[in-house]
C-alpha cells in the first residue's frame, strides 16, 4: 500500500505511528525533515520523478509500505496522478491536506468555485497567461520561469491585481501580498511562492454559480449586427461570422488576434468562448466601438490603436487570428501574421482581386491554404405579409492553417 498525505497550509503533519510502519519515505526535503523520521527508514528525496517511481515499484512488488509526503491537497495537480497511472488507485491510501489553491483564497475571503485554477509549474506560461488575461478569477500554481514577475510582466496592459501567496502553512514565513502587475514584475519572488490569484478588481465576484469552474461555453455564436454597435453596417456579417469562428476554433488558453477589428464583433465573439483576445484598430472612434461592445458581453478584450502590419511587431505571437480589413496594405498584414499565427489566419475578403494576393501570403508562411465563397440570402418581410430573400454582399473567406506536428501544445481538460 502507498500512503499519500498532504502536509502543510493548515494540514497536520502525518502521525509518528503513520510514519514509523513505513519501509519506505518519499517527499521534498522540508517534507522529510518537518517529521522527523526514525533510524533505519529508508527515504527518498524527490527531485526528477521517474527515479522515485522506480524505487516505489521495487517496495510495492515486495508489499512493503510506502508514504509519500506532498504539499496540500496531492490528487489536484499533485503526484497522485503519476501514483496512480503507474501502480492503480487500488493501491493508494491517499489523505489530503489543503491545497494551497484554497488555503489562497481563503486568506483574502473570497469564494473560489467561480475561478480557473490553471498549472505553470514545469509547463510553458502563455497558457496561464492567456487564461489571466480573459479570466476575472484566476488561481496560477506557478514554477521556475512562470513565477508573479513574469506573470506581472505579460499582464502589464490589463486591469488586474495580482496576490502572491508564499510559504503557506509555514506560521515564521508565511505572506500574502497584493500588487499590480508592474509590481510584481519588477521583483525576486524567491523559491517560496505558493500560488499567485490574479483578479480583475472589477469582476472578481461574480453571480452565484450551481457548476464549479471556468462556467459554460456561450449558449449562441455568430451573434446577430444587432448585438453590436456598428458604424454603417461595417460589421463582420454573422453568416461569415459563423465559419471564421469554426476556422478560428477559440478556446481558453488561447491568444487570438482580430486586426482591423472595426466593431470587433468577431473579437468578442472569441472571447466568449475563452480565448484572451487582442483587437487592432486604426481608427479612434472604432477604438472606442470595440471597448463598448466587449463591456456590453461582459468579456475581457485588449484594444491596441494603431495600423497594422507596423503595431503588430509589439503583440505576443497568437494561436488564431482574423483578418477582417487592410486595404493596400492586406497582403503584407495577411504576411506578418501568417508567419506569426501558431495554429490559424482567417481572412475576410470582399474584393475578388486581393484573393490571389491572400493565398499567396497564407502559402508563403507555410501554411495550408482552403477557402470559401459565401452568398447568402436573408428573409426580408414585404407589405401584404409575404417576405422575399434580400441577397447580401458576397465574401470570401480564406483560411490558412499550420501543419499538424504532433507537438502542438493545447490546453489540458
Amino acid at each position: 500500500m502507498i500512503t499519500v498525505v498532504g502536509t502543510g497550509t493548515g494540514a497536520p503533519p502525518p502521525s509518528a505511528e503513520l510514519v514509523a510502519g513505513a519501509d519506505l519515505v518519499v517527499g521534498g526535503q522540508r517534507h522529510l525533515d518537518a517529521v522527523g523520521l526514525p533510524e533505519g527508514v529508508e527515504r527518498i528525496v524527490l527531485g526528477p520523478l521517474a527515479p522515485a517511481l522506480d524505487a516505489i515499484g521495487e517496495y510495492v512488488a515486495k508489499e512493503r509500505p510506502v508514504l509519500v509526503l506532498a504539499s496540500g491537497d496531492p490528487g489536484f495537480f499533485g503526484i497522485v496522478r503519476a501514483l496512480a497511472e503507474r501502480f492503480g488507485a487500488e493501491r493508494l491510501d491517499v489523505r489530503a491536506g489543503v491545497s494551497s489553491v484554497a488555503a489562497a483564497f481563503a486568506r483574502v475571503g473570497l469564494p473560489w468555485e467561480d475561478a480557473v485554477v490553471v498549472s505553470a509549474h514545469g509547463r510553458e506560461p502563455r497558457t496561464a497567461v492567456h487564461v489571466c488575461r480573459a479570466r476575472p478569477k484566476v488561481a496560477v500554481l506557478t514554477g521556475p520561469g512562470a513565477g508573479p514577475a513574469e506573470l506581472g510582466a505579460a499582464l502589464l496592459h490589463h486591469d488586474r491585481v495580482l496576490v502572491v501567496a508564499s510559504a503557506l502553512g509555514d506560521p515564521a514565513r508565511e505572506r500574502v501580498e497584493r500588487v499590480t502587475p508592474a509590481e510584481a514584475a519588477a521583483r525576486d519572488w524567491g523559491s517560496v511562492v505558493s500560488v499567485v490569484l490574479c483578479l480583475d478588481p472589477a469582476r472578481v465576484l461574480g453571480p452565484v454559480r450551481t457548476v464549479a469552474g471556468p462556467g459554460p461555453g456561450p449558449a449562441g455564436w455568430a451573434l446577430g449586427e444587432d448585438a453590436f454597435a456598428h458604424r454603417d453596417s461595417m460589421i463582420t456579417k454573422f453568416e461569415v461570422r459563423a465559419l471564421a469562428l469554426a476556422r478560428l476554433g477559440p478556446r481558453l488558453g488561447d491568444h487570438v488576434w482580430d486586426v482591423g477589428a472595426g466593431s470587433g464583433s468577431v473579437a468578442v465573439e472569441c472571447a466568449r468562448f475563452g480565448a484572451a483576445v487582442t483587437a487592432v484598430e486604426k481608427t479612434p472612434d472604432g477604438v472606442g466601438r470595440v471597448r463598448a461592445n466587449a463591456a456590453a458581453h461582459g468579456v475581457a478584450v485588449r484594444v491596441v490603436h494603431g495600423a497594422a502590419p507596423t503595431v503588430l511587431s509589439d503583440l505576443d505571437d497568437p494561436d488564431a487570428v482574423f483578418v477582417g480589413g487592410g486595404g493596400r496594405e492586406l497582403p503584407a498584414i495577411v504576411t506578418a501574421c501568417a508567419r506569426r499565427a501558431r495554429r490559424t489566419v482567417v481572412v475576410a475578403v470582399a474584393a475578388l482581386d486581393r484573393v490571389p494576393a491572400v493565398r499567396a501570403a497564407l502559402t508563403g508562411a507555410g501554411l495550408e491554404c482552403d477557402g470559401v465563397l459565401l452568398q447568402s440570402s436573408r428573409l426580408a418581410p414585404l407589405p401584404g405579409e409575404v417576405t422575399r430573400l434580400a441577397a447580401a454582399n458576397p465574401v470570401f473567406l480564406l483560411w490558412g492553417e499550420r501543419p499538424r506536428t504532433g507537438t502542438e501544445e493545447g490546453v489540458d481538460q
